[in-house]
Parts: structure tokens; C-alpha cells; sequence
């Protein structure tokens, strides 16, 4: 079953109490890419500058990735540069530099509609919309938002909610999305706004799922479950581990065919695993190298320390 990602392929400058670096490859459909073609076929929409050249494509494509979807444009690719010395947990934002991305309108090529899933990772609603409508047949639709958009693009964003079998986003976006401090009170009333499901990233406290009545067909009423983070002893770049957080959950589902409480609950082991091997090196170098027994071991391990 094959993904159809829509996102950035950026390049980001990086701060951390690990060192610097400069121009690392990364953008949130990167790191979704390469997490989810673990388990599945990955097909990306984005844009990419003069300066995306081949060796960098060649991350993404000797994992199988398929990137004819990535429109080369004149100009320099996405640049977004940060620091995490004061905070680990949350980054400052020093520069964004949008450059051949603010001109960015998804074009959905043939060969990609027949894409039985769809996430719509972290970009304007407007764009999100506009991929959705070029995608009626998806089986599965899910996506993330960040904080601008909730706050500056309410309306817009609110449109795609309805859309969303599952919204993944992090614990201060759920609280901003639904103006309530409760984490059960806040995923209710996200809710209530749309998606069927609603996956909360806690980072290091690791992740909690949140149903309606309709996330299921089998009629399943459990409304919570959480799942662990994979313990850490050293983060070196936290950058991309919400998105390969959400490649691993969402890859793994649709490795599976059919979406089953036990398939999604054992989908956010997977995305918790991914996100614990993203932040082990700068930019997408630990999942360049990351192999599936790795991957096993660490979910089996994730199993052993939350299981009675």
C-alpha cells in the first residue's frame, strides 16, 4: 500500500548543546518519508530549489522512496535555521527562509493518485485542501499542523479537520487548538471539530491516542490509549522527530492494509520507535543508516519496559 506525503524538503542550520551544523537535509516530508518506507511505498510531493542536488535525492531514493513528485524550481530550496541550547524540548527559531516554497502549489502527478493514503504533513491549509480535493479516492487521510496555523489560519484549518481520519500533532497544539489546559477534555474537544482520531505527541513522556465514535468500523469504544517513549540517554537534534514519529505510526498502518484498534495501537510503538532513532544524529544521518532489525529491537524492548 503506497503513501503519498505532501510537505517540505528543506535544509536546516542547527544549534544544539550537541554542536552545529549547517544545511542538513531535512523538511518535515524527508523525515515523514524515510521513516514510513520502512514498512511501505512512499511517494513525495514537494518542491526543492538549484541547490537540491543529486546526492541529497539519493537519501531519499536508495530507500525507495519516489520522488517524481518533487518539483525542481529556480531559486534555493527551503532554509529554516534553529537552536535548541536553551531547550531541548522546544526549538528557537533564528531564520526562515522560504525561498522556492512560497510559491508552492501541489501538483499530484498520475502515477500518484491511486495512493490509498494520504498524509498531509505540517503546511498551509489552504495547500492541504487543495491535495485532498486531488485525492477523493484515498483510503486514509491523516495530517499535523503546527502552531501558526492554528492560531493565524483557524478557518482554513478547521475545513481540513473534517477531512482527517487521524490528526497528529504535539500536547501545546491540542491545547491551543481546543482553548482547554485538560488533556482529556482538550483531545474531546478536537475532536469534536472533526478528525476520527486524534494521535498527541508528549515527546520524551512519549504518546497518547484519542478515538471517537467512528474511528473504527469493528465499533471499538476505547477512547485512550498511550504509549511509551523509547528511553533516551543522549538527544543530539530533535528536529525531525515529530515527523518520523508520524512516518513510523502512519507507514506501519498502512504495511497492514486494514486499520484495527490493534493495528493503531501497535502503530504508535512503531512511530515512538522511529522518533527515538531520528534525534540519535543531526539532521536524517541516523535514519539513513538505521536498519529494520534495529528498528525490531527497539520495539521489542519498548514492549518488555510497558508490559506487566
Amino acid at each position: 500500500m503506497s503513501i503519498l506525503v505532501v510537505g517540505s524538503v528543506a535544509f536546516d542550520s542547527l544549534e544544539t548543546p550537541s554542536g552545529k551544523r549547517e544545511r542538513v537535509l531535512g523538511g518535515a516530508a524527508t523525515h515523514f518519508a524515510l521513516a514510513a518506507s520502512f514498512f511501505t511505498d512512499v511517494r513525495v510531493v514537494g518542491v526543492v530549489g538549484e541547490d537540491f542536488l543529486p546526492e541529497y535525492e539519493l537519501v531519499l531514493t536508495s530507500k525507495g522512496v519516489d520522488t517524481t513528485g518533487i518539483e525542481r524550481a529556480p531559486g534555493k530550496s527551503f532554509h529554516w535555521t534553529g537552536s535548541y541550547v536553551k531547550d531541548l524540548n522546544e526549538a528557537d527559531t533564528l531564520a526562515t527562509d522560504l525561498n522556492v516554497f512560497a510559491e508552492f502549489s501541489p501538483k499530484i502527478p498520475e502515477s500518484y493518485k491511486d495512493s490509498e493514503y494520504l498524509f498531509l504533513a505540517n503546511i498551509d491549509p489552504v495547500l492541504q485542501a487543495q491535495v485532498r480535493a486531488q485525492m477523493p479516492n484515498a483510503k486514509m487521510v491523516a495530517g499535523d499542523t503546527m502552531n501558526y496555523w492554528i492560531s493565524a489560519h483557524r478557518e482554513n484549518l478547521l475545513k481540513v479537520l473534517r477531512e482527517l481520519d487521524v490528526l497528529v500533532i504535539n500536547d501545546k497544539e491540542v491545547r491551543m487548538l481546543s482553548g482547554e489546559t485538560n488533556a482529556l477534555v482538550a483531545a474531546r474537544k478536537v475532536l469534536e471539530l472533526g478528525p476520527k482520531s486524534l494521535v498527541v505527541k508528549y515527546g520524551e513522556h512519549g504518546s497518547a491516542a484519542y478515538f471517537s465514535k467512528d474511528s473504527f468500523s469493528d465499533g471499538e469504544t476505547r477512547k485512550l490509549f498511550r504509549a511509551p517513549a523509547t528511553p533516551q540517554e543522549e538527544v543530539v537534534d530533535p528536529t525531525g522527530a515529530g515527523d518520523s514519529f508520524a512516518g513510523g505510526f502512519y507507514g506501519y498502518i498502512a504495511s497492514q492494509g486494514k486499520l484495527t484498534p490493534e493495528v493503531f495501537r501497535t502503530a504508535m510503538f512503531y512511530g515512538c520507535v522511529l522518533g527515538s532513532l531520528s534525534v540519535e544524529e543531526f539532521g536524517t544521518a541516523r535514519l539513513q543508516r538505521t536498519t529494520r532489525a534495529e528498528i525490531e529491537e527497539r520495539f521489542q524492548h519498548l514492549k518488555e519496559i510497558s508490559h506487566l
